[in-house]
């Protein structure tokens, strides 16, 4: 499986980016998996369904599943790394990681005018992603190009089909 991130500020736009990419990819014939960091602590149980019960009532993990989609909630005393989550996904063709910023892995930075610019201190960053024109040493691509930020996110990583 090919890695590739989508780091910046709040606010300017990864998800929406990363939600454009996406359907680029898998018209392509790409089997795509996302891994999105959330800063604080969140829960998409509901308080009196079953899982959370269970959970409550101190089960590790819950396991939650339809006909549509399944769901595995999992307890931890402490955050996860990016490795070890990757290992959970099923087999895929290239996983985007939103967030993990600090993480070594190649990735675009997202930038807004409002925002600075966090590449220079990462290495990792190979191209940003901008609403407004700037000056920098890499790739830069206008945020609402989603074709070229696919193409160049391909081409980086070798990826053909």
């Amino acid at each position: 499986m090919e890695i590739f991130g989508f780091a910046g500020y709040s606010g300017s736009g990864k998800t929406t980016l990363i939600e454009k990419i996406i359907p680029i990819f898998v018209s392509e014939g790409f089997s795509v998996s996302v891994v999105k960091h959330a800063h604080h602590g969140f829960d998409f149980d509901r308080e009196g369904k079953d899982s959370w019960r269970h959970r409550k009532a101190g089960a590790g993990e819950v396991l939650l599943a339809s006909n549509e989609r399944w769901v595995l909630l999992h307890e931890s005393e402490q955050e996860t790394g990016l490795a070890e989550l990757i290992a959970r996904l099923s087999p895929c063709d290239i996983v985007f990681v939103e967030g993990y910023k600090q993480d070594p892995i190649p990735k675009i930075e997202v930038r807004r005018k409002a925002h600075g610019l966090i590449h220079p201190e990462d290495p990792n960053v190979v191209a940003i992603a901008s609403d407004v024109p700037i000056e920098a040493d890499l790739p830069v691509f206008d945020l609402d190009r989603a074709d070229r930020i696919a193409h160049f996110i391909k081409n980086h990583l070798g990826l053909k089909k």
